[in-house]
């Protein structure tokens, strides 16, 4: 997920090379059946784990789960940076944030072996030995689900101009009053709308990652165009359900979203759609990870190999709407979510994501001072 390249349903969910899986594929899997009883302490975005999920590996194994729920990833950072790794077994990153993981030194490299590597995407397997293999000593992230950000509106009171809906979209004094995004994705999305149409050079979004004078320079204008356009913003979401509220009873009728939350939404008989956007949506895959401070670490391995499973995850999926990186899952999470992904990335629609670039430190700073002046203006 780190260039664009051509993506099919098939390509996505496959990974578009083999040879780091079939390398990484052992016989030396150890099955996470050793740990049958305990509890393990799971620090995850708060509609990851269905009830159906937890009680499924809570019955099969015996180990408790406790979830503490997050929707953003300075949450995860700060809440392991103040308890210094402590206080719980898993926690999930977004693929992209390597590089503020690697300095402080809170997470501990996975035992490949004790894994079925095999069974996850390999594309997306590589994320981790590459981008998260701290200091050579190995994969300190797992991939887990994946998918995009993207436009979701209500087909009952809304529909786009063309074939597709827009960035643009969230910020039109058609729609003033009456939309809601995340502050710092809705405007980097604002961004790349700003180039389509011509207010701002192209690829200057992406040219912003590359260094900290064209960060400022690219974000400034950003900025600016933002503020001038709060008014006509309703809701700024931080998490699942505030997207899912948002739309039901908030008055929301086009919103900067996850994918999970409208399609589940979707899938549950609202009159929601989710599609990617004419300017790409933006791509992502959350991963689990080991804090140093993990305790329970027989069941952190049971749990990844339940997680693992096509079946399990597939039927996960059915239920929040995001993609498994669990090859085959897509077997098991029935012909309304295959409906829905087809609907939600029509045409070319998986050929022009973007995917999410990592961010350094600095670029995290920065985007915050921006975030906050948007916000306080």
């Amino acid at each position: 997920m780190t260039t664009k390249k051509n993506y099919s349903r098939r390509s996505v969910l496959k990974g578009a090379t083999t040879m780091g899986a079939a390398a990484l594929a052992t016989p030396l899997y150890v099955k996470s059946a050793l740990a049958s009883s305990g509890e393990v302490n799971i620090l995850m975005w708060s509609d990851y784990l269905p009830p159906e999920f937890i009680a499924g590996f809570e019955a099969e194994t015996g180990i408790k789960v406790n979830h503490t729920g997050v929707g953003s990833n300075e949450e995860i950072i700060n809440k392991m940076k103040a308890t210094k790794g402590q206080g719980f077994d898993i926690v999930s990153p977004t693929n992209m944030r390597s590089q503020q993981w690697e300095p402080l030194e809170l997470l501990q490299p996975f035992d490949l072996n004790k894994i079925a590597v095999d069974k996850v995407n390999p594309a997306m397997l590589k994320i981790g030995t590459d981008a998260w293999d701290f200091d050579g000593k190995g994969a300190h992230w797992l991939p887990q689900t994946w998918g995009t950000e993207g436009i979701a509106y209500r087909t009952d009171k809304w529909l786009p101009a063309g074939d597709a809906p827009s960035y643009g979209d969230v910020w039109s004094e058609e729609n003033a009053g009456k939309t809601m995004g995340r502050a710092h994705s809705m405007m980097l999305g604002a961004g790349l709308y700003m180039e389509a149409s011509g207010a701002m050079e192209p690829g200057s979004v992406w040219a912003a990652y590359k260094d900290q004078e064209t960060m400022r320079k690219v974000w400034g204008q950003i900025a600016d165009w933002c503020i001038e356009r709060k008014s006509r913003i309703k809701l700024i979401w931080n998490d699942a359900d505030t997207q899912k509220n948002g739309l039901l009873n908030e008055g929301v009728v086009v919103g900067q979203t996850w994918d999970g939350p409208p399609l589940a939404l979707k899938s549950a008989g609202e009159p929601v759609h989710y599609q990617a956007p004419v300017e790409g949506a933006l791509a992502w895959v959350d991963g689990m990870a080991i804090p140093t401070g993990a305790q329970n670490i027989d069941q952190i391995y049971a749990f990844v190999d339940y997680s693992f499973r096509a079946e399990t995850a597939g039927k996960a999926s059915a239920v929040h709407g995001y993609n498994s990186a669990v090859l085959g899952a897509e077997a098991f999470s029935g012909d309304n979510f295959k409906k829905n992904f087809a609907e939600a990335y029509p045409g070319d629609s998986l050929a022009n994501l973007n995917p999410w670039p990592a961010e350094a430190p600095w670029y995290a700073d920065i985007r915050t001072e921006f975030v906050n002046k948007f916000k306080s203006a």
